[in-house]
């Protein structure tokens, strides 16, 4: 069964400088009961994924191709204001990267947690029962006094927990989680994580896990999504991933992870080149002005190449990276 699947979406902002191709032909499923990660450098797209699945785009955006389908077929693109806040929170759930701006400072932590719970008809007591029941299952210590307690009173690393545990207070059944540890120092992201893959097994929803941070994805996810410059270039399981990258660009992306070299150097590695303007978006290869296997070739847009399974990556010289590794 798929929670989720995306299909073909295209995302344009309108600027003062032209349009700018947020979203090019996207395409992603989210499986149930699994956690997808989305991986790429900054600006290549995964907060305008995520926001044009919440329905939460600015005002300058616009869906301009695709499908965003959703459980048993329901297309999200369709779907106008009420209909997109009936689901957000019931169905679909988030966690933000920054705990402090999602809650509500002036509001007690019990108070905002009995305000998730609006469409359940509980009596206040169930509400707080249930409360109660989920900050123990995210480990908030007295979690009965903690109610009536303010976001303020808390750790950095509470207040995330805080917040995963009001993101799936009502068994959602996709969570989509916008970089959550980011904020947090290693120790406090370990715990994080684990609490995640603990928590969603528990409750068998299915996740959607959006970071920067490979190692985090690495560690948390069963599938992963690779994104540049608004384009999914590779996907597939994390370990063929990891193990077996295909695309130019998934392979310069993991030759960056610090965790990978094997002495003290006096520069981190990088990519060479910047992204491109996506006001001017190339029409073939997005990533050809900075691939080393590039040709007239790319001046066309690649297909999407199946190589392995349930692994598919977006380039012309599949063939020849190979010959290049081996």
């Amino acid at each position: 069964m798929t929670v989720l699947d995306v299909k073909d979406l295209s995302v344009d902002f309108a600027t003062e400088g032209g349009t700018l191709q947020a979203l090019r032909k996207v395409n992603l499923t989210v499986p149930a009961n699994r956690i997808v990660g989305v991986v790429g450098e900054s600006g290549c797209g995964k907060s305008t994924l995520i926001n044009a699945i919440l329905g939460l785009l600015a005002d300058n955006g616009e869906v301009t191709s695709g499908r965003i389908l959703f459980e048993d077929g329901q297309d999200l693109t369709q779907l106008d204001g009420n209909g997109m806040r009936a689901l957000r929170g019931l169905k679909i759930a988030t966690v933000f990267q920054d705990p402090m701006g999602a809650l509500n400072p002036v509001l007690s932590v019990g108070r905002q947690m009995r305000d998730i719970q609006y469409r359940s008809g509980l009596s206040r007591k169930e509400k707080d029962e249930r409360s109660v029941a989920m900050l123990r299952k995210v480990r908030i210590p007295d979690p009965d006094r903690r109610l009536a307690q303010f976001p303020h009173e808390f750790s950095g690393g509470m207040k995330q927990r805080i917040a995963i545990a009001m993101a799936l207070l009502m068994e959602p059944s996709l969570l989509i989680a916008d970089e959550p540890t980011t904020a947090l120092d290693a120790t406090l992201e370990v715990a994080i994580i684990e609490l995640l893959k603990e928590l969603q097994q528990q409750i068998g929803c299915s996740v959607l896990f959006i970071s920067h941070h490979l190692g985090v994805i690495a560690e948390l996810c069963d599938e992963m999504i690779v994104m540049y410059a608004g384009e999914v270039v590779e996907r597939g399981s994390t370990r063929d991933i990891f193990h077996s990258a295909r695309h130019p660009y998934t392979r310069k992306l993991l030759a960056c992870d610090p965790a990978r070299l094997s002495q003290r150097e006096a520069r981190l590695p990088t990519i060479p080149g910047t992204l491109p303007d996506l006001r001017k978006r190339p029409q073939g290869c997005v990533f050809q002005a900075r691939c080393e296997f590039a040709d007239e070739t790319c001046s066309a847009m690649p297909p999407d190449v199946t190589v392995g399974e349930a692994h598919a990556a977006r380039c012309w010289h599949l063939d020849e990276i190979v010959g290049a590794i081996a």
